[in-house]
């Protein structure tokens, strides 16, 4: 298997884009990635494209030839492949473009993931969102995602001593790096007050606990790693991709504060890597619930299990300091795109490792980690990405 690189990013911002279409957000995103990596649109193999439910979000389904249409890629008819794994597609995706780069399949290839939730009513994207989970054996009886994920928060709380302030926290420091970046969907900074006074969701849930619904889109290039050096001064290695599952249902698991799909995921991706959590300087988490984020950093191996409450109120996770988590804002703050959301994490972590994120930018950093689920965790998808100069 060769070594494969990022070679170019881009994406659109996220939030409530109305006036826009899926088509245009895609095209876009996929565009600022071939120019960043200074390829033209005849040297791409395939294009991999990550989305959870354009049928029923937006009524069209066969996506992936469609943007290849509209982007001027037709004629090329090279291969065009849509991925869906609920939120995880956009990981899912990257981890399709990894293996045909790395089994040698294609010297070069566009992952995209595009998502328009904000097109039909919250509600309806709630129901929609919501099929992620089991439908015969959660959903049908009303269990919701915010109620799925209130569920392991109570237990967490129960088994573990967790506190509601912990749990409001991780939103407070989301929207505070959120507050730095101009693609988020939320730049407001609030308060622990704000959270925890919010309007309940799922008890112990609140609003503000919650990612919102977001359009948005995301796209990296990839390439050989051998060959980086012609498009970029600062190639980086995507040095594992790994995706693991798991029973859908919570109660056919074997406990529910743990996600037993991203415990096998990371600990397979820091062994393909030769690396370790310790040597991880920063992580970009699913935290489309406050809970679900905490619960990623014990399962990902930078905190024993249990203790990410107390580690994340003594500013642990804060940007700069042992590991800094999500400094995009992560799903809370940048946004919730489901199909955007793995590519969107890479982008981050290739710009913070190029030394591009500005005023998020932490100092020094060589290697990152991604990590993107799929409902409550029946799908696992983590990455490592690195700097190699």
């Amino acid at each position: 298997m060769r070594d494969v690189a990022i070679l170019g990013v881009g994406m659109t911002k996220f939030g409530e884009l109305w006036d826009r279409s899926f088509r245009e957000i895609g095209i876009e995103a996929g565009f600022q990635a071939l120019v960043d990596a200074k390829l033209s649109s005849g040297d791409l193999g395939a294009l991999y494209l990550g989305n959870m439910a354009s049928g029923s979000l937006i009524a069209q389904e066969h996506i992936a030839p469609l943007i290849l249409d509209y982007s001027g890629l037709g004629p090329h008819h090279i291969a065009a492949v849509r991925v869906e794994g609920g939120g995880a597609s956009g990981a899912l995706a990257l981890h399709e473009g990894w293996l045909a780069v790395a089994s040698g399949a294609h010297d070069f290839v566009v992952v995209g993931g595009a998502e328009k939730l904000t097109d039909v009513p919250d509600v309806e994207a709630s129901r929609i969102t919501g099929g992620t989970a089991d439908h015969e054996w959660e959903a049908v009886f009303g269990a919701t995602l915010p109620g799925l994920w209130a569920m392991i928060a109570r237990r967490h709380m129960h088994d573990f001593g967790t506190t509601r302030e912990a749990f409001a926290q991780v939103a407070v420091q989301m929207h505070e790096n959120g507050s730095k970046n101009p693609n988020a969907h939320y730049r407001n900074k609030i308060t622990l007050e704000a959270v925890t006074g919010a309007t309940p969701v799922a008890e112990p849930l609140g609003m503000l606990d919650c990612a919102p619904f977001s359009d948005g889109a995301a796209a990296v290039v990839l390439g050989p790693m051998e060959r980086a050096r012609k498009f970029t001064d600062t190639p980086i290695r995507l040095a594992a991709s790994q995706v693991a599952c798991d029973a859908m249902a919570l109660h056919h698991r074997r406990e529910i504060t743990t996600v037993d799909s991203t415990v096998v995921a990371a600990k397979r991706a820091f062994a393909q890597a030769r690396r370790a959590p310790a040597d991880v300087q920063l992580v970009e988490v699913n935290d489309a619930y406050t809970i679900a984020g905490l619960v990623a950093l014990e399962d990902l191996g930078f905190v024993e299990k249990g203790k990410s409450g107390p580690a994340f109120l003594n500013g642990e996770f804060a940007r700069g300091a042992r590991l800094s988590m999500n400094t995009s804002g992560g799903l809370k703050s940048q946004g919730q795109p489901f199909g955007a959301v793995g590519v969107a994490q890479a982008v981050e972590i290739v710009r913070q490792l190029r030394g591009e994120a500005k005023e998020r930018q932490v100092s020094g950093a060589t290697l990152g980690l991604a990590h993107n689920l799929g409902g409550t965790g029946g799908t696992s998808v983590v990455h490592l990405l690195e700097r190699t100069n």
